[in-house]
């Protein structure tokens, strides 16, 4: 199969490359190499060609004879991974006096300190939005024009923005931002607006809202809306992807900058300077965090099997764990110290995000390989800026 990739130099682009060339598939890999994401003066590694999606003239001629498009290429905030990152945040002093939680583990000095999006990254929003709806916009224009009918769409577990979630007689709850009251208090779980009752999170299905919350989430809410609404007019399949968590190691030594960013490489950056890992809020988040050879794995099932209409997927592991886990897990594989947990929080952030992958698993036939204890384990044990041969 002619497959056009976008972000082909990208962090998880190059993953999907290899995989794809190693199934069989005629690769036509391109990116624009944009400094947010590959810092200043990037190179594009061999075979891939330096063009931007936002420029018509550039994708006519690649798109030629090509049967389907995968489409990764993004503008990403900074500090967070392709999956599902909330940006770059500042720290403001919370209420005088108020203990910090420390789960048992690593000794925490000073007052409970409030996190919260900075102003940047609402001024970050024009750049998504160019970048990753205007983008993907004449992209889709570009395809129409090629006769091109199939597209595969990154997205992201961001989308969601908040979990399910259930009281033992009540729900499914979908809630949205904590009280920033009750986080002062430490109280960092979702109740039940009548009993107030601890509610309990649930997997994620498909067919949950989409209630994105940073202005990176909304970008790739609406790159999602622009699919479906081209595949209506067109007939054409629209596999949206979306991913959850990503770790792993990068596969050139001019790795793009969000191969090292997300929760676990800042864990692992923490750790290979000697210091403890820091968890948010009481560590008892949970995630699911999924290795970059299964999110190259899953887009390749995809390329493979091709779906008609509209349908996303959850791309995780199958595996929740808490960020408290992943810290533990990573300290102990690196031989490092314990992690702090710190009390602190971004109003943002989900209390608890899951996935429920069976979708996945049922129509292209994918589970993920790398569990979390054992990938998070072999990626803290090695060097932080390794590179997978």
């Amino acid at each position: 199969m002619r497959v056009l990739l976008t972000g082909a130099a990208g962090f998880i682009g190059l993953h999907v490359r290899r995989t794809l060339t190693d199934a069989g598939h005629e690769v036509v890999a391109l990116d624009a190499l944009l400094e947010s994401v590959h810092g200043p003066d990037p190179v594009p590694p061999e075979g891939i060609v330096r063009a931007d999606i936002r420029d018509p003239d550039a994708l006519d001629p690649l798109l030629r004879g090509i049967d389907v498009v995968v489409h990764l290429a993004a503008a990403i905030p900074p500090g967070s991974s392709a999956g599902g990152g909330t940006g770059s945040s500042t720290s403001v002093q919370g209420p005088p006096g108020l203990p910090r939680q420390n789960n048992g583990s690593g000794s925490n000095t000073g007052a409970m300190r409030a996190v919260r999006p900075d102003g940047p990254n609402v001024q970050r929003a024009p750049m998504f939005a160019a970048h990753n709806d205007f983008g993907t916009a004449v992209l889709l224009a570009a395809m129409e024009r090629a006769g091109t009918r199939r597209l595969v769409l990154a997205s992201s577990v961001s989308v969601y923005g908040e979990g399910r979630y259930r009281g033992l007689r009540s729900g499914p709850f979908f809630p949205g931002v904590r009280r920033r009251a009750d986080l002062d208090r430490g109280m960092f779980d979702h109740r039940a607006p009548r009993s107030g009752e601890i509610l309990t999170w649930e997997p994620v299905g498909e067919d949950a809202p989409l209630r994105p919350r940073t202005g990176y989430a909304a970008s790739k809410a609406a790159q999602e809306n622009y699919a479906m609404a081209w595949g209506a007019a067109t007939g054409a399949g629209v596999t949206v992807l979306r991913y959850h968590h990503v770790y792993g190691d990068p596969m050139h030594e001019n790795a793009a900058l969000s191969a090292h960013s997300g929760v676990a490489a800042q864990f692992r950056a923490e750790l290979a300077a000697g210091r403890a890992p820091y968890v948010f809020e009481d560590g008892g988040q949970v995630r699911d965090f999924v290795h970059v050879r299964d999110i190259a794995a899953a887009t390749a099932a995809v390329v493979a099997r091709p779906l008609s209409g509209f349908v996303p997927l959850n791309i995780a592991s199958g595996h929740p764990i808490t960020l408290w886990e992943v810290a533990s897990i990573m300290s102990r594989a690196r031989g490092g110290p314990n992690p702090v947990v710190s009390g602190q929080y971004r109003i943002t952030d989900a209390r608890h995000i899951v996935a429920d992958p069976q979708r996945a698993r049922r129509t292209v036939d994918f589970t993920a390989a790398v569990a979390p204890a054992q990938g998070l384990a072999e990626y803290a044990a090695t060097a932080a800026t390794g590179v997978r041969p």
